[in-house]
């Protein structure tokens, strides 16, 4: 009888999997043949841009995966570049419409459109925006427009930026639980949030510094598309002169304000074609259609490494900085004979101090066989700067947020609140200091001394890395250096970087460096695509589900607090990352 049964559950089991081989077959072969088919792109079209996901500087999949868009939570800044530069010399496309976005995405990524969008309607076609909702960043990318529009019972947000940052001092003192911070003595404003309950002078002026030149060039920027000076668009930020609709066509942020069904009526005539008949394609669609269009090729190449997220001791992926995927692709380009020449494309707050400095050896290594030009995005600070230090030539985009030369350790200690509720932790060593850390002990002195000898030795190697890649003496880059950060445009004036450009900038740089007038570009790292990893999966949710389930329970803002504090509570060894999480709005 046992057998039967287990004969029956084997021929079972076999017909579901043979069931869901075939579902995924048919799936499979649907969306090869419809790949190509389905993007079809009729004369008179409007390319409708809609970024409704996160914008990373690139995904890393496959640029055949039929099944990006399904899996992908995430789209490529690099994919957007590439169909906005193919739609711009494609006739088809007549205009761009871009429509209500709630962007995601960096200063300096949202930047990098404007840019692109700038040189499409360079090309003669227009450009129109119409939104229900504009945040500063999205009014700032639509201000590229011949014309902005806006629902009669919209908001269009215009006030300046702001910077709010959290302290935890009376939370630790009330909770028994905080972090034993360890800094380099002049590193003023390194977790100084786990120290204070208010902003020092110092950090706060840097802090205002920061986002005055951050909002300088967005105003600049806009002044130039809309024909406003930039005094005046203070005066309307200062006095909210864009708080509602009519506001804000008065004061000439805006050109109209009108239904969708007239915003329509207006790409309609601009077809001269009934609205009717509008021919729109998305933007997602047409980056399938984008993405077979090489526009640089040769038989030599270009490698671009894309660098992006926290720096974690380890192998990373899409959104970690390890120094395990990050060296196997510098080592790759440099051993490719193809390859003449290096882009590192750093994106990234920083992290761990070690596999910054890992990183860094590799590059020093690869320069030595090929240049290397680095190419910041919208943050390249502390451990993000520490491995583009060494670079050949540095570009940063005027709003990249930079510098942040300074390094910190902190460790948990829970022995107040053990304490107060009864816990006792009694350790037994072999030696002297066998027993040097726990988190139910106070920290002695001759651990906080160890510790504090790690961080000054890291500085003083963070310091002289930087001196050697920027060619000055090591007290020059300590003048740089206590973490202060900078933007893109004051990083120039000061000579931590070289250039102020985009991606493209750095790339046509590092050709011309080995000069050459025709090539391709290789991208590294290569990661698994978002159905791989739904695969690898399926038995249970994934990290990101229950990462989105999570912060839906609790709430953004409880969600962010806590994140802050669990990375904070992971890192092991000492760090190069910005010393506070800088949320600018």
């Amino acid at each position: 009888m046992n057998f039967l049964r287990n004969f029956l559950a084997a021929i079972l089991g076999c017909m579901v999997a043979i069931g869901i081989i075939f579902i995924m077959f048919f799936v499979l072969v649907s969306l090869l043949g419809n790949d190509e088919n389905a993007v079809t792109v009729k004369n008179n079209s409007i390319l409708e841009i809609q970024l409704q996901r996160p914008i990373a500087d690139y995904t890393g999949t496959s640029e055949v995966n039929p099944f990006s868009g399904l899996f992908e939570e995430s789209q490529g800044l690099d994919e957007i570049l590439h169909a906005i530069t193919v739609a711009k010399d494609d006739e088809r496309i007549k205009g761009i419409s871009i429509n209500n976005n709630f962007i995601i995405a960096g200063l300096a990524q949202t930047q990098t459109l404007r840019k692109a969008l700038m040189e499409f309607k360079e090309r003669g076609k227009f450009i129109y925006s119409y939104g229900d909702f504009y945040t500063q960043k999205d009014y700032y990318l639509a201000s590229v427009s011949d014309s902005v529009f806006i629902n009669p019972v919209g908001v269009l947000d215009f006030k300046g930026l702001s910077s709010e940052v959290l302290f935890f001092k009376d939370l630790q003192e009330k909770t028994g639980i905080k972090m034993e911070v360890i800094r380099h003595g002049k590193y003023k404003s390194a977790v100084e949030p786990y120290l204070e309950n208010e902003m020092s002078d110092a950090n706060r002026e840097q802090i205002k510094e920061l986002i005055q030149s951050l909002w300088n060039s967005m105003v600049a920027d806009i002044s130039g598309d809309r024909n406003i000076s930039e005094r005046d668009l203070n005066g309307i930020a200062d006095t909210l002169g864009g708080r509602t609709p009519k506001y804000a066509k008065q004061s000439g942020l805006l050109d109209d304000v009108i239904f969708y069904d007239e915003y329509e009526s207006k790409l309609a005539n601009a077809l001269s074609v009934e609205s009717s008949d509008i021919d729109y394609i998305g933007l997602e669609d047409y980056t399938k259609y984008a993405n077979k269009k090489v526009l640089k090729s040769g038989k030599d190449k270009i490698a671009v490494i894309f660098a992006q997220g926290e720096i974690f001791y380890g192998e990373g992926g899409p959104d970690i900085i390890g120094q395990g995927i990050i060296n196997k692709a510098l080592i790759k380009a440099r051993e490719d004979d193809k390859v003449k020449a290096i882009v590192l494309r750093v994106n990234s707050p920083g992290g761990s101090a070690l596999t910054s400095d890992i990183i860094w050896r590799e590059v020093e290594l690869t320069k030595a066989i090929k240049p290397v030009v680095v190419s910041m995005g919208n943050v390249a600070a502390s451990g993000g700067y520490y491995i583009a230090a060494g670079a050949d030539k540095i570009f940063a985009e005027p709003t990249t947020i930079t510098g942040s030369i300074g390094v910190f350790g902190t460790v948990p200690n829970v022995s107040e609140f053990a304490e107060d509720i009864g816990i006792n932790a009694e350790q037994v060593g072999t030696n002297k200091n066998s027993v040097d850390y726990s988190l139910f002990e106070p920290m002695t002195a001759t651990f906080r001394n160890q510790v504090q000898e790690g961080i000054e030795d890291t500085y003083e190697t963070f310091l002289e890395r930087v001196a050697q890649g920027r060619n000055i003496t090591v007290a020059q880059a300590d003048s740089l250096a206590q973490g202060r950060v900078w933007s893109g445009i004051d990083a120039k004036g000061l000579g931590l970087v070289d250039e102020l450009g985009t991606l493209e900038d750095a790339i046509e740089a590092a050709a011309n460096m080995v000069e050459l007038s025709s090539y391709g570009i290789k991208k590294f790292p290569k990661y698994k695509s978002g159905f791989e990893r739904f695969m690898e999966d399926l038995g249970g949710a994934s990290a990101k589900t229950k990462e989105r389930m999570f912060k839906e329970e609790i709430g953004n803002e409880f969600y962010t607090i806590l994140k802050n504090v669990k990375s904070i509570t992971e890192q092991k060894g000492v760090q190069a990352r910005m010393p506070f999480t800088l949320n600018i709005k």
